[in-house]
């Protein structure tokens, strides 16, 4: 016995000193791809010595001789910091995720093989300017620059996640910048998931005057009805409503509804402002990732410093400052995308009826390698309209007549796209009127761009192509429209001028939440699906209380957690339950019920994360909005998991009728909405107990309002999550200007998956007081201690400031990099 525990501990022993020196040999491994930041490189491709000065927080100050030397070194930055994400980014785009990952993605790839970004990118380059071309030439050549030291000086493969994935890394070039722009496109794209949902929708309600109160439009003037999606065809619809989609991967670059993208941005004229010098607020709201999307950077161009938030992969400051001129960005919501049902020939199922008749698709077959498996081949297809998309995508196949295909039309889908060039132009800008001219150019996703001057001028301008539709389209674009009726086609799109703009207003003050921004009639509609009708009116309140407005005016409410949706509908749903009823014994569930009440009759609406108050209503909501709908559209109800507040509101308040979803169609008693919300308050506070425990009072939104920027790649095994993942308690929520939006599913519904991952400030009054946040940190290395080290300041709401000054650049650097011209 005593010779088995020796050999025993001798064992274990040995296995533990394995481990280690194995976890010791990771470390080191990985550790060899953290960059020295205190460098000097010898490097092809510039004209004189380029400086990167690595201020406070690790921000890249970049110096040169030349705009093309500073883009070179932007691109070096980028690639030393994120090179993964850089690298994933382009690999997603040209549908070759699954050479890495295996047939996790092939879905992924098929449709960007089908959608064919990265060949519209590729094309797109002959037509951009000449200084644009030169601008990503040298980004490229700055990128490559360090892809070329890390094989020769052996740096770890630039990357930790490469030890673990190591393909072959092709150099960068300027399609690459480009099919960027493209992604970010797809990431904000939504129109078409909403035409889809508006279709099953139509099909699965027995009374489709009730779709106006499922999917209300944003209030202000109506549109004409629209026929019955099943009445455009005459063939029998499907008439399922379970989903045909797989769950999304975290790696698909399309989020789904609800998460296509949001943002805030307003800004002050002199007389609306203390200082007498315009100012700018601005956060766009993206899915949270570790890293975020966001990188911090400045750049010393010939017409002077630029400074704010780049994304990895391009040259520009998509988000900044100069010392003249200002700009944000927000989604416009702008319906950029038709979906077409195309009648294929039963005679020849390589044919589709077009308005003069039958016509060929195009067709080419594409490879897609596999890890770890066969290569699958498949046909791309195309009709004038756009690319043949599958029904096994964002559930089409549930809207699709038999012996027919869809299409879609999207304004992404470019040979042209110069979107890019609009970028660097506004960081050449140096006034209103200049940056608005360089919108021009602006093809998608299309963006409300909010801009302000030294001059005292502001304006917002809706950037990007709008399609030109004729006025007798069948379905407006809100479901999908027969492809063969020349009417449903795009007749090209309309001109700049079209776009909705605001220049100085007599209030001096603009602003967009993601909220309608115009009533015009169709097709000069803009969209008739908006991202937010809640936000708008807590933005207005808060613009609108004060005569003037200072830098932390601006930072007080892009960080208010005061819900609107909250404070309209809780007083509607418990306006019969509140101070009713008799005093219940402690322990019974109507105690429980009556103490929830009290505590929401006394909140004021903050979606603070150290309360419980946030945490009861969301639940109450989410529970309320599923016993209205459930026994209506069955499965369907699965989409309309995040609470719907303009639903809830013509409900409670009868709208047209509205009261009739509160009553249980299989039952043979009448329910009344107080009932319906009884019982919800019931289910929600049972779920709340059983996932928190007992005691109302101790519930805290927090523990459920988790922010979760995770690894998109790493972040759900066991061995690296713990060190990828970065979560955080926040405040906020899906209505509130410091908007924290949720999934809605389980086992998580109230996670924060979907915030602003970069925040700023800017006062012309005092420009270097301007401020600036990301989500998690400038390093896209896990072992970096620049990770994650903004991410408790953003939690917080708290900035860093960002100076144009040099001298201050230099006096708080973490490191100076010098890259010398071989």
């Amino acid at each position: 016995m005593a010779v088995f525990l020796r050999w025993l501990v001798r064992l274990v022993t040995f296995a533990v000193v394995i481990a280690v020196l194995a976890v010791s040999l990771a470390g080191w491994m990985a550790s060899r791809s953290l960059p020295d930041y205190d460098a000097n490189w010898t490097v092809p491709g510039i004209t004189a010595p380029v400086e990167i000065v690595r201020a406070n927080a690790n921000i890249p100050h970049v110096f040169g001789r030349t705009d093309a030397d500073v883009y070179y070194g932007l691109g070096f930055a980028h690639a030393q910091d994120r090179l993964w994400q850089m690298l994933m980014t382009r690999r997603t785009a040209q549908g070759r995720l699954s050479e890495l990952f295996g047939a996790r993605t092939l879905e992924i790839d098929e449709l960007l093989r089908r959608l064919d970004l990265y060949g519209h990118s590729t094309r797109s380059v002959a037509a951009q300017t000449p200084e644009t071309i030169a601008a990503l030439e040298a980004y490229s050549a700055g990128v490559n620059a360090w892809l070329e030291l890390v094989g020769q000086e052996a740096l770890g493969r630039g990357a930790p996640e490469l030890f673990l994935f190591a393909p072959e890394i092709a150099p960068w070039q300027p399609a690459d910048s480009i099919a960027i722009t493209s992604m970010m496109a797809l990431q904000l794209a939504g129109h078409h998931e909403e035409e889809v949902l508006r279709a099953r929708a139509s099909l699965a309600l027995d009374d489709p005057a009730r779709l106006a109160d499922l999917m209300p439009d944003v209030p202000g003037a109506g549109i004409a009805a629209l026929p019955e999606y099943a009445a455009l065809f005459d063939v029998p619809m499907p008439q399922h409503a379970a989903n045909t989609s797989a769950p999304r991967d975290p790696l698909h670059p399309n989020p789904g509804r609800g998460l296509a993208g949001a943002s805030n941005a307003w800004a002050a004229a002199p007389g609306r402002s203390a200082a007498g010098a315009t100012l700018l607020a601005n956060d766009p709201h993206l899915g949270l990732t570790a890293p975020t999307i966001w990188y911090l950077a400045r750049l010393e161009l010939s017409i002077g410093g630029v400074i704010g938030a780049s994304i990895p992969g391009m040259p520009v400051i998509l988000a900044g400052r100069t010392d003249q001129l200002g700009w944000g960005i927000t989604s416009s919501y702008m319906d950029d995308i038709d979906l077409f049902v195309e009648q294929v020939n039963p005679d020849n199922p390589e044919q589709y009826l077009t308005p003069d008749g039958w016509a060929d698709f195009e067709t080419r077959r594409t490879i897609i390698e596999v890890a770890d498996s066969a290569p699958v081949t498949i046909t791309l297809r195309w009709t004038e309209n756009g690319p043949v998309i599958p029904g096994d995508h964002w559930n089409i196949g549930t809207v699709t007549p038999p012996g027919h295909v869809m299409s879609m039309a999207w304004t992404a889908l470019s040979d042209e796209n110069t979107s890019i060039q609009t970028g660097l132009e506004l960081m050449r800008a140096r006034s209103v009127d200049e940056a608005l001219a360089a919108g021009e150019a602006f093809v998608a996703p299309s963006q409300n761009l909010t801009v302000v001057d030294t001059d005292g001028n502001i304006a917002l301008q809706t950037i990007g192509h709008m399609p030109w539709r004729l006025t007798q389209h069948q379905s407006q674009g809100r479901i999908p429209a027969p492809g063969w009726i020349a009417e449903n086609r795009w007749q090209g799109v309309t001109q700049y001028f079209a776009n909705p703009h605001f220049v100085n207003p007599e209030g001096g003050i603009v602003g967009n939440t993601n909220n309608k921004v115009i009533d015009r009639e169709f097709p000069l509609h803009v969209s008739h699906s908006w991202g937010d009708t809640q936000r708008v009116t807590r933005w207005q309140r808060l613009m609108q209380n004060r005569q003037v407005h200072t830098r932390d005016s601006f930072i007080e409410a892009q960080l208010d957690t005061v819900s609107a949706a909250a404070r309209n509908i809780l007083p509607l749903v418990a306006r019969d339950l509140w101070f009713s009823g008799e005093t219940a014994p402690e322990g019974t569930p109507e105690r429980r019920r009556q103490r929830a009440l009290q505590l929401l009759a006394e909140w004021n609406g903050e979606m603070n994360e150290h309360l419980p108050e946030p945490l009861i209503y969301a639940a109450w909501m989410r529970e309320l909005q599923q016993r209205l709908i459930r026994d209506d559209i069955g499965p369907l109800a699965n989409e309309f998991l995040k609470i719907e507040p303009l639903f809830i509101e013509r409900v409670f308040r009868d709208v047209d009728g509205a009261a009739i979803w509160c009553d249980v169609r299989p039952s043979t008693a009448v329910e009344t909405c107080t009932d319906i919300a009884r019982l919800a308050l019931d289910d929600a506070l049972q779920w709340l107990e059983e996932r928190y425990g007992a005691g109302v009072e101790s519930w805290r939104w927090g523990a459920a309002h988790e922010a979760q920027h995770d690894h998109q790649v790493l972040g759900d095994t066991a061995l690296f999550s713990w060190v990828v993942n970065i979560r955080q308690p926040t405040s906020g929520g899906d209505f509130t200007l410091q908007r924290a939006a949720t999934p809605g599913t389980l086992p998580d519904p109230f996670l924060n998956t979907h915030s602003a991952g970069y925040r700023g400030v800017y006062d012309f009054a005092d420009p270097d007081s301007s401020v600036f946040v990301i989500a998690t940190g400038q390093s896209g290395h896990p072992l970096s201690p620049y990770y994650d080290d903004l991410g408790e300041l953003w939690r917080r709401g708290e900035y860093i400031p960002m100076s144009l000054d040099p001298d201050l650049a230099r006096a708080g650097n973490v490191g100076v990099t010098v890259l010398t011209p071989r």
